[in-house]
């Protein structure tokens, strides 16, 4: 039975509301079921987390000369580093290096990547680095937090987007991939410093 006219309803009000509660509650559980970008912990097994991403950095670096076709420079570096995949063990890092390249001889250098919490992963850094190449490999060598004793590899190429006469230089990765994972102990540290945040 429709409510009755004397109450300021009719039924084609009736209807229109019907609608307007139907399209609501269609809207609120699709929000509600809206899927979230996902990020697994870290710390929840000693399991591989792969991840892939994007590394943008500026600094300075210093050239010298080896004679006409070769020269050494070392960089200073700080950027940010994003990251893809359901492995992932963050969105995203404030990333730093040091570098030293030698287009004869390559590079070698040491990376730390710290996260929203001040967590941080540490990476020695070796490549190609040369005018023929410039494919550089990370290994994990540990971290602090929820990062401790981590373990793991990753790669990626580099290319500078813009270079000065003074020295100062920007540049981007292209192709970043790796995995990485922690120990036991690294676990019990990060639930005792963020208990599942």
């Amino acid at each position: 039975m429709w409510p009755s006219r004397k109450k300021g309803y009719g039924r084609a009000h009736f209807v229109s509301l019907c609608v307007v509660i139907v399209v609501g509650a269609s809207l609120f559980t699709s929000g509600c079921n809206r899927a979230r970008p996902s990020v697994t912990a870290i710390s929840d097994n000693h399991e591989w987390h792969d991840f892939e991403g994007t590394w943008t950095a500026a600094g300075d670096r210093s050239i010298m000369s080896l004679g006409p076709a070769r020269h050494a420079s070392i960089g200073n570096f700080d950027g940010s580093l994003l990251l893809t995949g359901s492995g992932r063990p963050a969105l995203g890092f404030r990333a730093q290096a040091l570098v030293l390249n030698d287009t004869g001889t390559g590079l070698v250098g040491r990376a730390v990547w710290t996260d929203e919490h001040g967590d941080q992963l540490y990476s020695e850094l070796r490549g190609e680095g040369t005018a023929s190449g410039n494919r550089i490999a990370g290994t994990f060598v540990g971290g602090s937090g929820r990062y401790a004793g981590a373990e793991g590899a990753y790669e990626f190429s580099w290319r500078f987007v813009l270079e000065n006469e003074d020295g100062v230089v920007q540049g981007q990765s292209s192709g970043l991939k790796g995995r990485v994972r922690v120990g036991q102990s690294a676990q019990k540290a990060s639930l005792e410093a963020h208990p599942r945040d």
